[in-house]
């Protein structure tokens, strides 16, 4: 999952950067306002942190205008502010939610995991697909009952994959997703990993959990638990 933070104090800038990247994700940072806009518009993002009191560029008018451009990947407001109609203003700006500062690293975490699971139209922390299962808060995952030993890129692959259980995903959007903009991208990774993830999720080729639709992309074909 490909996470945008737009925070203007290089510390906590910093140590989001550090501690979200350890928690799997790939993350691009901006110091300000307009920095902000331009990654939010151009970088392909899954879900963006925005800091209300940013310099060049207030944090409500880079979600107004992030909103009016189209883009609709969730944004977490982070606020020094104890009003509440600053966060009001911000979720009717289009912000999703908030977090006041100062917080514990595990709620903004916490935070983050839903609006993700919310956006991919799953309700519950574990995601199931037939005997596939996730869970994105351990980043777990088990076929039948049995836990399955997956690298950081291939649970990352997984991951995005349920998460949008159904939709065909470009090979181009996944590597997107796993590695930073500076990032020398190499598409036959992406297919060799799918192909190590389908031996590990279905060593004996019955499941069938990720499909190939050549030309377009990659699809997980199992069928979402209706409970999740």
């Amino acid at each position: 999952m490909r996470v945008l933070v737009v925070e203007d104090e290089a510390a906590l800038r910093d140590t989001l950067k550090t501690r979200l990247t350890e928690a799997g994700f790939t993350i691009d940072v901006a110091q300000d306002g307009e920095e902000g806009l331009f990654a939010g518009q151009e970088y392909p993002l899954d879900v963006a942190i925005i800091d209300l009191g940013l310099p060049k560029l207030a944090g409500l008018e880079v979600i107004r205008r992030l909103r009016a451009a189209g883009k609709a990947y969730p944004i977490l407001i982070l606020t020094a502010r104890d009003n509440w109609q600053d966060k009001v203003e911000g979720l009717q700006a289009g912000a999703d939610d908030y977090v006041a500062k100062p917080f514990h690293f595990e709620e903004v975490l916490a935070r983050l995991q839903a609006l993700l699971r919310r956006a991919g139209g799953w309700a519950s922390p574990e995601l199931k697909c037939g005997p596939v299962a996730l869970d994105t808060r351990a980043q777990t995952v088990k076929v039948a009952g049995q836990a399955i030993d997956l690298t950081t890129f291939e649970y990352r692959i997984l991951e995005h994959l349920m998460l949008r259980a159904g939709e065909v995903i470009s090979k181009a959007e996944l590597t997107e997703r796993l590695y930073d903009q500076d990032f020398e991208r190499d598409s036959n990774v992406i297919e060799v990993l799918v192909g190590r993830l389908r031996r590990k999720l279905d060593p004996e080729d019955r499941l069938k959990p990720i499909e190939t639709l050549r030309g377009r992309g990659y699809r997980f074909a199992l069928a979402r638990d209706p409970a999740s």
